[in-house]
């Protein structure tokens, strides 16, 4: 019995070594990504990963001062009680100081730091507390609020400091493990570990940039502008924001990802600001029912629905009904995703663009151009003897329009705020993102044809605003009476 039970030992070895030769065989040499074959590899750690990326993951402490009054009255902001009881009205002013807290992430070795846009976002002070726990005043070279993105620098003033290098986001896979390092809650440098659980998530709301990779490494407050890591220890992304009811990890948090975050690291280091390709069309995700009508097998790609004339979609021949597949050899399957991935392009140069036209596959070379300012926003405080006196106004054009996030089909003057004192504000008739659309029935279309009739136009006028695609229309007899329809 012991002699028969070695005997199969034996033959199964043999045939285990055989299937394993054939697999051998069978499967590239050159496979990079495996699962764990062993207890032993189950064992493995992530410490020496840890311990080459955490020096280069600082903390980050903000403070702003906040100006409030003790009391407060809609009189206090009347320049008539203010004329009289002076500046003074309503309490003296006290100072409270906002303290934030976040994570960011070296990147070069002469101290340029990445960090999230909403970390410091309108700080008076910025510190970072390196690992060894110096701290230095960090000046900001770029704040964009659209990638939500910002990158600083600070001068140690004793040699190089350890960096994380940039990996090549493109290549992430849903499955990679990964390591976050953050300081969540202000507890101190805290790495959590998890998987890439989705990418290309483009419904978060966080900027305008929107193509996040997601991943379940626990990642909560004051982990905001720490690092996402793969396990070659390179960078994969800044974590940014999370999914949760309670603010704490519900396993759902998203990262910028490195390519975007080098793009504007590059950006600020070379110009001090990021100018990115415009597409110039606007579309829609092609869904089931599009595909149908389309005559589609499957709903994928974007459905476009307007040409700006003369921008870049223009120039490469793209037309309405188009459906994009790709821009770059990369899926596209909403615009934002379009959006995404010719913000990463060099001006200058082409990219290829995937569409299909009827039932023609077509491959286009789109120009790589910026978002035309035409007119110029002359960004404006209007002033005189009217009730508009107080707002700020511009000129909308296709690159303006796309800074503030609106359709590069608007057009027109816009109202970006109005001043507290301003008599416009008191009536509540006029709010900032509406378009100054006539004044006594003349159209207005440019910030100084807007100023020229205003200062013919006396305290008693009629004029027109656009909210939302709303035309509200609206009379004024002196700074008080008022109707609008």
């Amino acid at each position: 019995m012991k002699s028969s039970g070695n005997g199969k030992k034996i033959l199964f070895n043999l045939v285990l070594g055989s299937f394993l030769t054939l697999v051998s065989f069978v499967m590239p040499a050159t496979a990079e990504k495996q699962v764990p074959q062993s207890r032993t590899e189950i064992a493995l750690s992530y410490a020496p990963i840890v311990k080459k990326a955490a020096p280069a993951v600082v903390n980050i402490y903000t403070k702003r001062v906040i100006k409030t009054r003790s009391t407060r009255s809609p009189f206090f902001d009347d320049p008539f009680f203010r004329r009289f009881f002076g500046e003074g009205l309503g309490g003296a002013p006290r100072e409270r100081i906002e303290r934030s807290l976040g994570s960011g992430v070296i990147v070069r070795d002469d101290g340029i730091i990445v960090t999230n846009h909403h970390v410091i976002e309108g700080a008076d002070e910025i510190v970072v507390a390196l690992a060894d726990r110096r701290e230095f005043n960090a000046e900001l070279i770029l704040d964009d609020a659209r990638t939500d993105l910002a990158v600083l620098k600070i001068d140690t003033g004793d040699g190089k400091l350890p960096i994380i290098e940039f990996a090549d986001s493109d290549q992430i896979e849903v499955g990679d493990l990964v390591l976050a390092i953050g300081n969540p809650f202000g507890v101190g440098q805290t790495v959590t570990s998890g998987i890439v659980s989705a990418l290309a998530r483009t419904q978060v709301n966080v900027s305008d940039y929107q193509f996040f990779i997601q991943t379940d490494a626990a990642v909560n407050p004051g982990n905001s502008g720490g690092a996402l890591l793969g396990m070659d220890g390179q960078l994969l992304g800044i974590n940014t924001a999370i999914f949760s009811r309670s603010g704490g990890s519900n396993g759902i948090g998203f990262a910028i990802p490195a390519n975007m975050v080098n793009f504007v690291v590059t950006s600020a280091l070379a110009d001090g600001k990021v100018v990115r390709p415009w597409f110039g069309a606007n579309g829609q995700t092609v869904t089931s029912e599009i595909a149908e009508s389309l005559g589609l097998d499957r709903p994928g790609g974007v459905l476009v629905d307007n040409i700006f004339p003369g921008g870049p979609a223009d120039k490469a021949g793209i037309e309405q009904g188009d459906v994009i597949l790709s821009v770059d050899g990369k899926e596209v399957f909403d615009p934002q995703a379009i959006r995404y991935h010719i913000g990463l392009e060099r001006l200058g140069g082409k990219v290829a663009v995937e569409l299909l036209r009827g039932d023609m596959n077509l491959t286009v070379y789109m120009p790589l151009a910026p978002a035309v300012e035409d007119p110029p926003r002359d960004i404006t405080v209007l002033e005189g003897e009217h009730i508009f006196t107080g707002l700020k106004v511009a000129n909308l054009s296709p690159a303006y329009a796309d800074e503030l996030g609106l359709s590069m089909f608007d057009k027109g003057v816009i109202v970006l705020s109005v001043d507290r004192a301003s008599p416009v504000r008191r009536l509540g008739v006029v709010r900032p993102g509406d378009f100054v659309e006539s004044i006594n029935d003349t159209k207005i279309e440019t910030v100084d044809q807007l100023e020229n009739v205003l200062a013919d136009a006396g305290r008693n006028m009629s004029f027109g605003i656009r909210r939302q695609g709303r035309l509200i229309e609206c009379g004024v007899r002196g700074n008080s009476s008022y109707y609008c329809r």
